[in-house]
C-alpha cells in the first residue's frame, strides 16, 4: 500500500495528471513514489524514495520539454507505505517484469508470494526487489500471450491475499488493465480520458464521474473509458456514480495545515451529520438507511461495535450512550482480534462497524465474519460507496466530507453523534420516554454550536500548549463516558507530536502507572461537569501530591475544578451525553498545538498511512 494513480488519454500528456495525483494521496502516508509510463519507446520508470517531490524533480530532469512529455499519455504512478523490504528505490513501485515490457503498482499484501517467487526464481525470471509486488509483476508477464486482460486475469488466480492492482505493458499500447480484491480502486470516467485511483480526492480534479470497483473485479481502461469483467473474464455491469463534494473540500483554503482546517470543518461537518435525521416531535432519530423498523429494533438483544483506533474510540463511547439510552448490552470490540476470537454473535445480535474510509482491512474482516455467522450488521463509514458500507447493506453515513489528514478529527465527532443518534432512535423503541428523547434531540441539535464554541477558544489552547510542548511524556485521564477520550486525546498526540502518551480509567492511576509520575510528566484531566467528576478530581490530587502538573479541561463556570489544576482549558456545560464530543475538540487542538511547536510533520505523521488497507 498505500496511494495508486492511473491515467490514459489520447492527448494529454500523463505526467502531471499521475503527479498531481499522488500529490492528492500524499496525506495517506508514504514513504517513496514512483511512475510507470507507456509510449512508442516502451515502458520507461521513474522511481524515488522520500516525497512526492522529489520524484517530480526527477521527471523534470529526466523529460525537460514539452515534447519529451508529450510522448506518453498513459501511464500508472504510486506512493508506497513499506510492507514487505525497507523504503528503497529499488523497493518502491512500479515494479517491473523481467523482460522490461510490464510495470504494474499494488496495494496490499500478497501471502503466498515466497511460494510463488520462488516457482518463478526456478523458470529463469530475476528478481531485483524485496517486495511481493514484483512477483505479481513477473506473473502476469509469464502469463501474457497476447491477451492483456486474460494474462492479468490467470496470474491473480494464482494470488493468495489482497490487492489493487494497474498495469500496463508494451506490448498492449493504449490500455491499462486494473483490479481489486480487498483494496479500493476506483475508475474516474471523462471525456477522452479516464483516471483510475485508490482513492476518489485523486479523480476529482478531472471528473465526479466514478465507478467504485468490487471485490474480484478486473477491467480494462482505455481513453475511451472502461469495460469490467469477473476473473473468467465475464462482463459485469458497474454503475456510475457522480461525487457529490468538489476540489476545494481537498485542498488546504488558506490553512497551514488540514488537521486544523478540519477539525475548523466540525460544526459544518456535524451539520450535515445531523441534517434530516431528528425528529422533534416524536423525540427520536430517522436513519433511513438502518432499514431497521422498531419491531427489528426491539428484537435486538445485544450490540457490537467493531472499529480499529481512533473508531475504536468512538465505538467505546456508544457503549455508555447504548447501554444507558437503550438499556442494551453493548460489547466494543478491536477488530483485528474480532475475526481470530470466533467471535459469539448470531442472529439476536446488531454488529456496528466503524470506519471512515470504509476500507479498513481489519474492520471489513470482522464485517464478514459477522455476517458469516448471521448477526444483523451495519456500516458506520464517511466514504460513499465504500466496502464496508456496501457489504453491510444497511448504516449511516456520516457525511462530514473529505479528511485528508492522517490524524481523524471530524470523523470521530461525526461518529459519536451518528452513535448518539442511533442510541436515540433504539432507546425510543425501548424504555426511553417520549420527555427524554425531545431532550436529547434538543441536545444533539446543539452540537454544531456547541463544538464552535470550543474552537473559539484556540488561541488560548495554543497558549497553555507552549507550557508542555517540550514533554516526552504525558498522560491522560477520565471516567465513565469520557474515559474513551482519554484514549483518543492520549492517541492523537502520540499521532503527531510523537509524545508518549498513556490514556487510562483515572481510578487506574493507583494500580500502578502513578509510579511514573513526576514534575516533567504532565496529566490531562477531562473534568466536564458530569456524574464522576469528583473522583477524578480526587484523583488529580494524587497526581499534583506527586508534582505532576495538570492540564484540567473544565466546564465554564465550574471554579472549584478549575482550582484543583495547574491550567485549565474551558468546554461548555453539556448533559453527559454530549461531554465526549466537546471535550475532545479542546484534545484535537492541544495535539495540535504542541505538535506545531514541536516541529512534527502533522498531516503526514511518520509511519502512519490513513486508510489501513492491510490486515
Amino acid at each position: 500500500m498505500c496511494g495508486i494513480v492511473g491515467f490514459a488519454s489520447f492527448s494529454t500528456p500523463a505526467v502531471g495528471p499521475l503527479v498531481n495525483g499522488l500529490r492528492r494521496l500524499e496525506y495517506r502516508g508514504y514513504d517513496s513514489a514512483g511512475v510507470a509510463l507507456q509510449g512508442s519507446d516502451g515502458i520507461r520508470v521513474y522511481k524515488q524514495t522520500g516525497k512526492v517531490a522529489e520524484l517530480d524533480k526527477l521527471l523534470k530532469e529526466a523529460l525537460k520539454t514539452e515534447a519529451d512529455r508529450a510522448k506518453y499519455t498513459i501511464g500508472i504512478a504510486h506512493t508506497r507505505w513499506a510492507t514487505h523490504g525497507l523504503p528503497t528505490r529499488a523497493n518502491a513501485h512500479p515494479h517491473v517484469a523481467d523482460d522490461g515490457n510490464l510495470a504494474l503498482v499494488h496495494n496490499g499484501i500478497i501471502e503466498n508470494y515466497a511460494a510463488l517467487r520462488t516457482g518463478l526464481e526456478k523458470r529463469g525470471c530475476r528478481f531485483l526487489s524485496q517486495t511481493d509486488t514484483e512477483v505479481v509483476a513477473q506473473l502476469v508477464a509469464t502469463f501474457d500471450k497476447g491477451d492483456f486482460l486474460s494474462a492479468v486475469s490467470q496470474a491473480l488466480k494464482q494470488v493468495e491475499g489482497t490487492y489493487g492492482i494497474a498495469t500496463i505493458s508494451a506490448k498492449h499500447p493504449g490500455e491499462m488493465i486494473v483490479a481489486r480484491k480487498g483494496s479500493p480502486l476506483c475508475i474516474g470516467v471523462g471525456e477522452h480520458e479516464t483516471v483510475v485511483a485508490s482513492d476518489v480526492s485523486a479523480i476529482v480534479a478531472y471528473t465526479r464521474q466514478v465507478i467504485y470497483l468490487k471485490d474480484g473485479d478486473i477491467a480494462r481502461v482505455t481513453p475511451e473509458g472502461v469495460t469490467v469483467y469477473s476473473l473468467d473474464n465475464a462482463p459485469v455491469s458497474r454503475e456510475v456514480q457522480e461525487v457529490d463534494w468538489d476540489l476545494g473540500a481537498i485542498e488546504k483554503g488558506g490553512y497551514e495545515h488540514f488537521m486544523i482546517k478540519e477539525i475548523d470543518e466540525q460544526p459544518d461537518a456535524l451539520r450535515n451529520t445531523i441534517r434530516g435525521r431528528l425528529d422533534a416531535s416524536a423525540g427520536t432519530a430517522v436513519l433511513a438507511g438502518l432499514n431497521l423498523p422498531p419491531r427489528e429494533l426491539a428484537a435486538i438483544r445485544r450490540l457490537v461495535i467493531i472499529g480499529c483506533g481512533t473508531s475504536l474510540h468512538a465505538g467505546m463511547v456508544g457503549k455508555y450512550l447504548f447501554e444507558n439510552l437503550a438499556d442494551l448490552p453493548t460489547s466494543p470490540e478491536q477488530a483485528a482480534e474480532f475475526r481470530y476470537s470466533n467471535p459469539i454473535v448470531g442472529p439476536d445480535d446488531w454488529v456496528i462497524a466503524l470506519s471512515q474510509s470504509g476500507e479498513t482491512a481489519d474492520t471489513l474482516a470482522a464485517v464478514r465474519e459477522s455476517i458469516r455467522k448471521g448477526a444483523l450488521v451495519s456500516g458506520l463509514c464517511n466514504v460513499v460507496g465504500s466496502t464496508i458500507a456496501r457489504e453491510a447493506g444497511r448504516g449511516v453515513y456520516l457525511h462530514a466530507g473529505p479528511e485528508i489528514s492522517v490524524a481523524s478529527t471530524k470523523a470521530f465527532t461525526a461518529q459519536v453523534t451518528a452513535l448518539l443518534m442511533m442510541a436515540l432512535k433504539m432507546g425510543r423503541t425501548r424504555r426511553l420516554s417520549h420527555e427524554e428523547g425531545a431532550r436529547l434531540v434538543s441536545e444533539i441539535e446543539r452540537i454544531p454550536e456547541l463544538v464552535a464554541s470550543v474552537i473559539q477558544q484556540n488561541d488560548a489552547i495554543a497558549k497553555i500548549a507552549e507550557k508542555y510542548a517540550q514533554a516526552n511524556d504525558m498522560f491522560f485521564i477520565g471516567r465513565g463516558i469520557l474515559y474513551p477520550t482519554a484514549l483518543e486525546g492520549a492517541l492523537k498526540i502520540k499521532e503527531i507530536a510523537y509524545v508518549h502518551a498513556e490514556g487510562y480509567q483515572a481510578a487506574e492511576l493507583k494500580h500502578g502507572p502513578i509510579a511514573l509520575l513526576s514534575d516533567k510528566t504532565p496529566v490531562v484531566a477531562l473534568l466536564a461537569d458530569i456524574p464522576g467528576k469528583e473522583k477524578t478530581v480526587g484523583n488529580v490530587q494524587e497526581c499534583r501530591a506527586r508534582q505532576a502538573p495538570v492540564i484540567g479541561i473544565v466546564t465554564e463556570g465550574d471554579a472549584e475544578a478549575a482550582a484543583h489544576v495547574n491550567d485549565a482549558i474551558v468546554i461548555p456545560r453539556v448533559s453527559t451525553e454530549l461531554s465526549p464530543i466537546v471535550t475532545v475538540v479542546a484534545l484535537q487542538l492541544f495535539a495540535y498545538h504542541v505538535a506545531r511547536l514541536r516541529g512534527c510533520e502533522i498531516d503526514q505523521p511518520r509511519n502512519l498511512a490513513k486508510s489501513v488497507t492491510v490486515e
